[in-house]
């Protein structure tokens, strides 16, 4: 049975405030702001319902399937709103649920294949459906978002492998286990053995492949800032994991404010090296409405 439609609530705009991707949102036109950071709060709300250690199995499924059915049937008016406002489509936000509700139970990936798959409904149809909301028109932006959120969400996977072993969840493809002779048991108790550390540099640099594919195209470039700004902190921690030989099983790497703001920075002056000799464009958020 589902949950009744008055559970349809998105967590609020605090949620968003210490994120990463609240650090890149903040370079937005107000009015496309507000709308990616709603959109933001939709993808929290749908990962907390699978991740709260307050709902049992049940309530969990049946909360995401009120939400899924609630795509075609109407989502809460602010949601419903925004969903038109940019012509979003809807299918995507259907991926982004399913693939939350997945993680409900500890999960395993037996081959790169259907990480990818997992990879796809809950990272790269989030950027597809960011596009919308950033304005993009370029078709080239479509490629630029799907490699860009598997970088993302592998470099995500490699952060957060003693997390995920706590809630008995392993990401990294069983098939790739095999290859290093790496056990479940050695990534669940926290204890790695010697080959974890190449399977680690494996799926680093696989995140790396993906980092480099995803290349902003010229036309979408400006509107394109806080996904270039998530490729700078993500790659960033990405450098830092490999220079302090993963240490993952202990902590979960993060940047401070001010290595944040340098990424801001980064990708700002990027777009400006590339405008400002033909507008001469003042320091300021993204042209567009």
């Amino acid at each position: 049975m589902c949950a009744p439609m008055s559970a349809l609530e998105i967590l609020p705009a605090s949620s968003a405030r210490s994120s990463n991707l609240a650090f890149a949102l903040l370079c937005l036109p107000r009015g496309r702001r507000a709308d990616a950071i709603l959109f933001y709060r939709f993808c929290r709300t749908i990962d907390d319902i699978a991740d709260r250690p307050s709902l049992g199995l049940e309530e969990k499924k049946a909360t995401l399937a009120a939400w899924f059915l609630a795509i075609e049937t109407g989502l809460p008016s602010p949601l419903e709103a925004l969903v038109e406002r940019h012509s979003i489509d809807r299918a995507l936000l259907g991926e982004i649920i399913q693939g939350c509700a997945s993680d409900i139970e500890p999960r395993r990936f037996d081959s790169a294949t259907a990480l990818e798959r997992y990879c796809w409904q809950v990272a790269c149809a989030v950027g597809l459906v960011s596009l919308k909301i950033f304005g993009c028109h370029d078709s080239c932006s479509e490629a630029y978002a799907v490699h860009l959120g598997h970088a993302l969400q592998l470099t995500n996977i490699l952060r957060d492998i003693g997390e995920d072993a706590r809630q008995g969840r392993i990401y990294l493809p069983l098939e790739d286990l095999a290859r290093f002779k790496v056990t479940e048991e050695e990534i669940l108790s926290l204890q790695p053995g010697p080959g974890i550390f190449a399977l680690l540099r494996y799926t680093a640099s696989q995140a790396r492949t993906r980092f480099a594919a995803a290349v902003p195209p010229e036309k979408d470039f400006e509107r394109l800032l806080p996904a270039r700004i998530m490729s700078a902190v993500y790659q960033r921690i990405l450098d830092r994991m490999e220079r302090e030989k993963f240490p993952v099983f202990q902590k979960r790497t993060g940047l401070m404010p001010h290595e944040k703001l340098a990424c801001i920075m980064g990708a700002w002056l990027a777009g400006f090296k590339k405008t400002a000799p033909a507008n001469h464009r003042s320091f300021g958020a993204p042209s567009g409405p």
